[in-house]
């Protein structure tokens, strides 16, 4: 959980104008009228307003007229000093943003002066990923309480191996209809983010898993039902039923980590590239819009290296 910046300490003695405040008010009012925001976010939003009023009158500064650029730049600066991470900062950065884009249209303010300040950068999380023996466990063991020929197990059995052998998205699976599998051609269309549409390579193990569950699914689907996978009211399955199912897949065969759809992405992008350290490649099957995205895995591929060098090499094992 990030890290909540202290309250500043009071400097000048300056207390933030009653008037401004009403303000604040009036734009989070806004925000729960006219974009519908949950009471939630609009919380959040007046929490993080809370941090930098006190902040401005520490600063002297009694009114949004008095702001400029120069002091949006340094409140960010004194919350990261105060150990804010820099998600929150930005998000902090952001309903600043937006408020005084408010403030411009209801003629108090004439320019934006958070638009150019940028919250620092934090340290990239790398994905995580399954090894490929892990991952032949994870797909290849049985698991001792879900009979071979339940409908159901060869439903799920078809989903996992998907996942990893065509790297989709969560919303790419569930969003699969009849058709979108060309066995014959033995590729998948999706429609990825930004509704553009790839068609990617399927598997062997996949093709089987797929067709076994094909031969299953008019036992559960509705008439009508043009979805690939359909849970037992025989309509689409959903985000949430296809998360448990992995989840659940995955404890019945004894992994000890946490598995999630996007587990499977993250693992097949990874021994794709360990294996052909072909980046652009990697990047069209992903559907990454940027090879910048697709990058983070070259990090995960030089540790892999990293790890084969220590062990392997004579002058990099440990006495």
């Amino acid at each position: 959980m990030a890290r909540r910046a202290p309250p500043p300490s009071a400097g000048t003695g300056v207390s933030w104008n009653a008037g401004e405040r009403e303000r604040v008010e009036a734009w989070l009012a806004s925000l729960q009228s006219e974009r519908r925001l949950s009471l939630h976010t609009v919380t959040a939003y007046r929490r993080d307003l809370d941090d930098f009023c006190a902040w401005a009158a520490s600063q002297g500064l009694a009114s949004f007229t008095a702001i400029d650029s120069q002091h949006v730049r340094s409140f960010a600066a004194t919350i990261h000093r105060q150990g804010l991470a820099p998600r929150s900062i930005q998000r902090r950065l952001s309903a600043l943003r937006t408020l005084f884009n408010w403030l411009i249209r209801e003629g108090v303010l004439g320019v934006n002066p958070g638009v150019e300040v940028r919250a620092p950068k934090g340290a990239r999380r790398l994905p995580e990923a399954l090894d490929v023996d892990r991952m032949a466990r994870l797909l290849e063991a049985p698991a001792a309480d879900a009979p071979a020929d339940d409908d159901l197990q060869a439903r799920d059995r078809a989903i996992v191996e998907l996942f990893y052998s065509s790297g989709l998205r969560l919303s790419e699976l569930v969003g699969l209809d009849l058709g979108d599998l060309d066995v014959a051609d033995r590729t998948v269309r999706v429609l990825g983010k930004g509704s553009k549409t790839r068609v990617v390579p399927v598997g062997s193990h996949a093709l089987r898993a797929y067709g076994s569950w094909l031969g299953r699914r008019g036992g559960l689907a509705k008439a009508d039902e043009r979805a690939a996978f359909v849970g037992r009211n025989g309509r689409r399955l959903g985000t949430r039923a296809v998360q448990l199912r992995v989840d659940a897949w995955a404890r019945r065969r004894g992994i000890d980590v946490k598995v999630h759809p996007h587990l499977f992405r993250h693992s097949f992008a990874t021994h794709l590239l360990e294996s052909s350290h072909d980046l652009r490649g990697v990047q069209e099957l992903l559907g990454h819009a940027n090879i910048s995205t697709t990058q983070v895995y070259t990090h995960l591929d030089f540790q892999h290296l990293a790890q084969v060098y220590d062990s392997a090499h004579p002058r990099a094992r440990r006495r």
